[in-house]
């Protein structure tokens, strides 16, 4: 008992450090950003997410900039009970250009969005940050195609593991048949 203490604790810790050592992409442009994205890895700290590995699939999103600075982001994913889905996240933007924060109806929390690290033509690395009963955060591997090269696939890796991530928490899920349908 007293080793889960400690180990808890210490994981608590390593959280908030995270967090605080992690900085946006240096002169982050929006406009840049804009356009598809396919969430192609992820990286998850939540003991919730175990289960869910399996049944991950890549998804599709748009990013979209709205004209006061805050961007539409639209994400299709797909389960085997609902099929394919997508969903409108409106992030707001923040006095830190690449920093981002939305409302979470699912959590009932605010969420910060960091966009830590993107060339706009292939890639992007994302850090979501959340606090309920105790401090999660993700990180998400972006890319304008579902197949990255092998480095960056690397370098999202290595960036998910120096923030405390588990080995067995980071996947590249398979892509999704038709999520969303042709025509999107």
């Amino acid at each position: 008992m007293r080793i889960a203490l400690v180990t808890t604790a210490m994981a608590m810790l390593l959280l908030q450090e995270v967090k605080a050592d992690v900085q946006p992409q240096k002169n982050f442009d929006v406009q840049k950003f804009s356009g598809k994205w396919y969430r192609v890895g992820l990286a998850y700290d939540s003991p919730g997410f175990a289960p869910y590995r399996s049944k991950l699939t890549i998804s599709m999103g748009m990013v979209d900039p709205q004209s006061n600075g805050d961007v539409n982001m639209t994400m299709w994913s797909i389960s085997r009970s609902t099929g394919c889905k997508s969903r409108v996240y409106v992030y707001e933007k923040t006095d830190t250009p690449g920093v981002f924060s939305y409302f979470s109806t699912r959590h009932n929390k605010v969420k910060d969005i960091t966009v830590v690290d993107t060339n706009y033509t292939e890639y992007a690395i994302v850090f979501k940050f959340k606090k309920m009963n105790r401090e999660y955060s993700q990180v998400s591997l972006y890319g304008r195609t579902q197949k990255l090269r092998p480095e960056v696939i690397d370098k999202f890796k290595t960036f998910s593991l120096a923030r405390g991530f588990p080995k067995e928490s980071i996947l590249t899920p398979p892509a999704a048949e038709n999520c969303p349908p042709s025509g999107n």
